[in-house]
């Protein structure tokens, strides 16, 4: 009877969280901003800005976020909370060498704009568990213009 009882609960958890997990949207990572913060002989500095949105009804706690942008990758550790149904700015610093940015830096001189993808994937803790959800846009960066997807 205790082997059965124990069968019939761990199947009845199993359920919860699959459902859970069907019931969990994935928040939206965007690139809201790029800020050159320093240049100088060899590279500069930028800040990078994801806007990440939860679309859920609670909170969400970030523990990561794995970044790849035209001229770096990387890994933050800095956490940060979005209350469900809010956005939340994330500023990534990112140092750069000018033999680095390759292409994408030599386009942008040449023509004023450049296309981009900024790709990656956040952890997030939530009621059912940590989630790790990728995220990708693409778009086109101008220097008189500004962004646009």
């Amino acid at each position: 009877m205790r082997r059965i009882l124990l069968v019939t609960s761990i199947m009845a958890m199993a359920g919860c969280s699959a459902l859970g997990k069907q019931a969990l949207k994935d928040p939206v990572v965007t690139l809201a901003d790029v800020k050159v913060t320093g240049v100088g002989l060899n590279g500069g500095a930028l800040d990078v800005v994801l806007n990440v949105q939860n679309p859920n009804d609670f909170r969400l706690d970030a523990t990561q976020l794995k970044y790849q942008v035209p001229f770096a990758n990387g890994i933050t550790t800095q956490r940060f909370t979005v209350e469900g149904k809010r956005s939340q700015q994330v500023h990534i610093p990112i140092n750069f060498t000018y033999a680095g940015v390759g292409q994408a830096g030599r386009q942008l001189m040449n023509t004023g704009s450049v296309n981009y993808t900024v790709k990656g994937d956040v952890t997030v803790g939530s009621p059912i568990g940590n989630l790790t959800v990728p995220f990708s846009q693409t778009g086109r960066y101008s220097t008189l213009g500004g962004y646009s997807r």
